[in-house]
């Protein structure tokens, strides 16, 4: 492949925001993203708070309409993933599972995984039960009993979501009032299908081929309570995905990239854009936000080195 100005790996909103702004300014970019272009965001059945759609628009369809717009300004996506970076002086090595490209710039974009509750029965039954993604599996539940742990934003309005198939949907929040915005708890709290166990943690998930029940902690008297469920939904926060820059950007001890406000990391020319930076809010507003300013950044920072010369 010819030398890229600039590669970026990932591509959620922030990745195809840096990619739309990026081939504008008619560099030479491609975007790397492993599985399907959207991160997160295209499994979010709807989006509410994104600028521009009064009523709200799907998630998948919010990632097509980002995809085929930096598309049609040049932007060339490649399935692939990444398997190393590697700064050589002026440019970096990006190692793919199909070849090895070099480019002046990177934009790290690569977004965030869900987080674990880290319990015993969580690994066994993941993928029989066990989910991360009220949008991808909520169907497999139609007329059965789930719990979904969390209560932010997304934990509340997945429960919402799988009101649409389940006969009954828990809450289980460890504190005695939920995180989530008040329209979205105002929901909830309206739902008869949706049950709060305030006060409590997962302690351990069981089954036989599926899960059938978990054990509920309180965590005001530590007394424990079983309650079944055909499936248990998690959203207890994310873990950054940031380990191809581990040895060569400053991260937090949570794992997040730092960056300036620039999006410049501490490696000349390594910029980080979207969930896998640190920040205050992680939505498709804010990353679409950063990919723009580290699309920005990376062409002024091209534009000074070839002043140098």
């Amino acid at each position: 492949m010819e030398k890229q100005d600039i590669v970026i790996i990932g591509g959620g909103p922030a990745g195809l925001a840096a990619g739309i702004y990026a081939s504008r300014a008619a560099l030479k970019v491609t975007l790397l993203e492993k599985g399907m272009p959207g991160g997160l965001m295209a499994n979010t059945e709807i989006i509410e708070n994104y600028p521009g759609f009064a009523e709200g628009i799907g998630g998948p369809e919010l990632t097509m309409r980002m995809q085929e717009q930096a598309v049609r300004f040049g932007l060339q996506i490649d399935n692939t993933g990444v398997e190393l970076i590697k700064s050589t002086g002026n440019e970096f090595k990006i190692k793919t599972d199909e070849d090895t490209i070099s480019s002046k710039a990177v934009i790290l974009a690569s977004g965030a995984s869900p987080r674990w509750l880290g319990v015993k029965g969580e690994k066994e039954f993941h993928g029989k039960g066990v989910s991360y993604c009220a949008t991808c599996d909520g169907a497999f539940f139609k007329d059965k009993t789930v719990a979904v742990v969390g209560g932010g934003d997304a934990a509340v309005e997945e429960a919402l979501f799988l009101t649409k198939f389940a006969e009954k949907v828990y809450i289980i929040h460890r504190r005695d009032e939920l995180r989530a915005t008040k329209v979205i708890q105002s929901k909830a709290l309206q739902n008869s299908k949706i049950n709060i166990e305030w006060n409590s943690v997962v302690d351990e998930i069981r089954g036989s081929a599926t899960v059938e029940n978990i054990t509920l902690r309180d965590t005001q008297d530590n007394s424990t309570r079983e309650l079944n469920v055909d499936g248990i939904f998690i959203y207890v926060g994310t873990q950054p995905s940031s380990e191809l820059v581990a040895d060569m950007a400053e991260l937090d001890p949570r794992g997040y990239v730092i960056t300036d406000d620039e999006m410049k990391t501490s490696q000349p020319g390594l910029f980080a854009a979207g969930d896998v930076r640190q920040k205050l809010l992680r939505q498709v507003a804010t990353a679409v936000a950063d990919g723009a300013i580290a699309a920005f950044a990376a062409e002024k920072y091209l534009d000074d080195n070839a002043a140098k010369k």
